[in-house]
């Protein structure tokens, strides 16, 4: 990449990281390969802008460019020439051009280390530099972060590689591949591919830490009499046992049926229960309850009212 990175992005070279991210997220999914299958365009102007994000999204790359220490590609630049480099002839009229003009050398020991120090700084833009890193975003389904999942991701050079999603994993988390970004300088290492994560969401699930949460409809039967029902997990159906009288908001706990931590224990699921009446109105039930006289002074906003 030889572009000036903020205009590969489109930013002013004042650009925040989120701005930067922002701009960055918006023209990968313009520009991604899977998005664009066999057009070679789209295809370099993805790794540009992926080179280009990567250098000015690092805050040390980011401020030595700003600086002129180094180039878009994140080669080192050339150093400037000293001034005793422009000295022509031996006239002694330009005043470089005698032994006077070493004379502030003159203090500092063995002259002999102090050029090898110059030709050392000199040759320091040959040296070899480690390739950049690579930022992707995949988006992952809901079960496959909780349970584990495999998926493909097309890198900046075409390629495809399979990204191993491992139990547990969190939204926004960041996955390293090693050795899957960019080609070093003469030689240099090749950088990391850092694949972020976006989970979906799900239908019915929602994920608190390592806890899983439910909202489970059950019939008023169900809620009346008690009973057996089967109530999702991450894993598959399972059975559970719905107490007398339950109410409209009682939670009730699946215990080890949520996520699996780093420490390998899991979480547990937490089924709120929600009464729900038949879709169409049911003779019966409303015959039932027009002759039903509850016992005592029965009141549910009796808590509101006080």
């Amino acid at each position: 990449m030889s572009a000036n990175p903020y205009e590969v992005l489109g930013v002013t070279k004042t650009a925040t990281s989120a701005e930067l991210q922002k701009a960055y997220r918006r023209l990968a999914k313009k520009l991604h390969p899977d998005l664009n299958p066999g057009n070679k365009q789209a295809e370099e102007k993805f790794k540009e802008i992926t080179a280009a994000y990567d250098l000015v999204s690092d805050v040390e790359k980011r401020a030595r460019f700003d600086r002129g220490e180094i180039e878009a590609a994140g080669a080192e630049r050339s150093r400037q020439k000293y001034y005793r480099d422009f000295a022509q002839g031996n006239g002694a009229s330009h005043p470089y051009a005698n032994d006077e003009g070493f004379s502030d050398f003159a203090d500092l020991g063995n002259t002999g280390d102090i050029f090898a120090d110059l030709f050392g700084r000199a040759s320091a833009g040959n040296r070899t530099t480690r390739g950049s890193d690579v930022r992707y975003r995949l988006e992952v389904e809901f079960l496959d972060a909780v349970n584990g999942g495999k998926r493909s991701v097309t890198l900046a050079d075409g390629s495809n590689i399979d990204v191993v999603i491992p139990p547990g994993t969190l939204n926004n988390q960041v996955l390293r591949l090693r050795g899957k970004g960019l080609s070093g300088t003469r030689g240099g290492p090749v950088g990391d591919a850092l694949i972020e994560i976006e989970v979906r969401s799900h239908p019915f699930f929602t994920r608190k830490g390592k806890n899983i949460h439910v909202d489970l409809p059950i019939s008023i039967v169900e809620a009346v009499l008690g009973g057996k029902v089967s109530v999702p997990t991450t894993s598959g159906l399972v059975t559970m046992t719905v107490p007398k009288g339950a109410n409209t908001g009682r939670v009730l706990r699946l215990k080890g049926r949520g996520v699996l931590s780093a420490n390998g224990s899991k979480g547990d699921e937490y089924v709120t229960l929600i009464v729900l009446l038949p879709d169409e109105p049911d003779p019966q039930l409303e015959k039932f309850l027009s002759d039903w006289h509850p016992a005592g002074t029965y009141n549910p906003r009796k808590s509101m009212e006080a």
